[in-house]
């Protein structure tokens, strides 16, 4: 048996990946939206403030996952995941997985309870990934605290960070792999060549639309900030 999930937050594309995955023959879990999210979400949305109850904000933008790194796993957590991932881990499916954004918010202790997962990193250039709203903009909604702000860009660009910092704050599994959306679409057989070696499978090539990379330039907001400097120098975006 073969895990797989998606993580990256949402709106950073990660739909086309659930959906690759899907047509390349992995058993996704069933029912899916049609964002290609394993639902019903609720025992994940309530997994996450289980766990968000355990990270301490340090003030700013920093905040405190030594708990989550080496602290017990709450049995309640557990229990809200194995409930959630119901149809996945009971398939008989060689190739199995699933994707749903929040799983990036409970990231380190999926990470312990699966270290073998083959793990996706979906990447998109944030000035575009908080152009849009989503249900993680608020982290207050899943116990996390963070500075005060009642500007919804702000508050958008604050989640992105933070679920980028946590994700790097997790020793690195063995099984793991990086992508940008960009790539994925504008080098998709080159990228989905390097998934094929990644997985072991054949991938198959779904369509894809050129319309959502740099859709910030056609913004009249504010959609850079100067926290996503490091991310943005890291994975070769270009600096306003």
């Amino acid at each position: 048996m073969t895990l797989i999930t998606v993580i990256g937050r949402g709106h950073s594309g990660t739909r086309a990946m659930s959906q690759t995955l899907h047509d390349s023959g992995v058993y996704m879990g069933e029912p899916m939206n049609e964002s290609w999210d394993l639902i019903p979400p609720d025992d994940m949305y309530e997994a996450c403030r289980v766990l968000g109850r355990k990270v301490k904000w340090k003030g700013g933008l920093e905040w405190d996952w030594k708990e989550l790194l080496e602290g017990e796993i709450d049995p309640e957590f557990t229990r809200l995941i194995h409930s959630f991932l119901k149809t996945v881990l009971s398939s008989t499916a060689p190739m199995r997985g699933w994707k749903i954004p929040e799983t990036t918010l409970v990231y380190p202790w999926i990470f312990r309870m699966f270290p073998e997962i083959r793990y996706i990193f979906w990447i998109r250039n944030p000035r575009d990934c908080i152009l849009g709203s989503h249900v993680t903009d608020d982290l207050h909604d899943f116990c996390i605290d963070y500075p005060e702000t009642d500007n919804e860009r702000m508050k958008r660009a604050i989640s992105w960070k933070y679920q980028y910092d946590l994700v790097k704050a997790v020793p690195r599994p063995r099984h793991w792999i990086e992508i940008r959306l960009e790539d994925f679409v504008l080098k998709q057989d080159e990228t989905l060549a390097r998934l094929e070696d990644f997985l072991g499978i054949k991938m198959a090539k779904i369509p894809v639309k050129r319309d959502p990379i740099g859709r910030y330039l056609a913004d009249t907001g504010l959609n850079y900030y100067d926290f996503f400097e490091p991310a943005m120098r890291e994975y070769g975006y270009e600096m306003p």
